[in-house]
């Protein structure tokens, strides 16, 4: 497992033992933040594009392509 999969580990693990209403409030603050937001509805979006026919694409490459034309910081 590799460095930045086992911290992504730790904090699912930390994420899955709050409380309900911690959760929320967890959510409502990424949700607050403008980039996570954006990032997490691109993800979304990948997924559901992935269940498509069609070419594929990374997320990676998604968000480069991304950063290189400015859509992104």
């Amino acid at each position: 497992m590799s460095i930045n999969q086992a911290t992504a580990e730790v904090f699912y693990t930390a994420f899955k033992a709050l409380k309900n209403n911690e959760r929320e409030a967890f959510f409502v603050k990424i949700m607050g933040d403008k980039q996570t937001r954006e990032d997490l509805i691109d993800i979304a979006l990948i997924e559901q594009a992935k269940k498509v026919k069609g070419k594929s694409v990374s997320a990676k490459k998604y968000f480069a392509k991304r950063r290189k034309h400015g859509d992104i910081s």
